[in-house]
């Protein structure tokens, strides 16, 4: 069983990459989806990076789910492993990773745990099915694995979400998750580590951004269909805390994201 860890990146992140990369390992490859923002800008792949394992598909524009896709499109291994050029890794994550998916031959995709987490964010402590979440646990992209077979050509990261889109500036991975369940997708959480990651996620260091903000409201409003108001109200409670722009600013936000998502599903 092969694991390929797709790396995206945008414009000069290219050139932290080769922090990324481990000695060569049989079984083990990287694909790095390269974004360019300027059409008309020349780009050099590092010296670094010319190596056997290591494959680099290009994609023009801007938008990390994007990107992400075109590393999906691009993927020959049989595990794939969704990975930023800021994280870091060490062998045994990737063995890890693969063992997980050899003793489960019935799963599909599978998320796992960070070491360093500067969001505080809370792990669960046991195995459990993704199609019931564990109350404050939310999925990050790049402890996102999954068999290649399953995902590739059948499941695609909504483009309308996450860093670059035109107005919905997180949330992907939640969604890219929802969409996995309502396929019938084999999904679920292990609490072991497979990544390092040493600075805060897009949610936590942008807690009073409009657009992340709209994104929570609008994950929330495809989640939860029934229950979606009640939810939207209490996230503004919430976010109230995290950031200064106070309840009704929130709220506000919250809204345009719900009718935004709306207009465009």
């Amino acid at each position: 069983m092969t694991l390929e860890v797709l790396v995206c990146t945008i414009d000069n992140g290219i050139d932290n990459i080769m922090n990324l990369l481990l000695t060569p390992t049989e079984g083990v490859s990287y694909l790095i989806s390269w974004q360019h923002s300027h059409a008309n800008e020349n780009y050099t792949i590092p010296q670094e990076l010319i190596r056997n394992d290591v494959k680099i598909a290009h994609i023009q524009g801007r938008g990390l789910s994007r990107n992400r896709n075109n590393a999906i499109s691009h993927a020959t291994g049989d595990i794939c492993l969704i990975a930023d050029d800021d994280c870091s890794y060490r062998p045994k994550y990737y063995k890890a990773v693969i063992d997980t998916f050899q003793k489960c031959p019935e799963l599909d995709i599978a998320t796992f745990k960070m070491k360093f987490c500067y969001d505080n964010k809370r792990y669960p402590q046991q195995p459990f099915n993704l199609n019931n979440l564990e109350k404050g646990y939310f999925v990050t992209s790049f402890e996102i694995a999954f068999r290649r077979t399953s995902v590739q050509g059948k499941l695609w990261f909504n483009e309308h979400f996450g860093l670059g889109a035109p107005v919905l500036q997180s949330g992907e991975e939640n969604i890219f998750i929802l969409d996995a369940i309502k396929a019938g997708m084999n999904c679920q959480y292990f609490p072991i580590v497979i990544v390092e990651h040493n600075h805060p996620t897009t949610t936590s260091s942008r807690a009073g951004n409009p657009g992340v903000i709209m994104a929570e409201g609008a994950y929330i409003s495809i989640a939860y269909t029934w229950t979606a108001l009640p939810r939207l109200i209490l996230k503004a409670f919430r976010l109230n805390k995290k950031n200064s722009l106070g309840f009704f600013k929130n709220l506000s936000y919250i809204f345009k994201g719900v009718f935004y998502i709306k207009r465009n599903i």
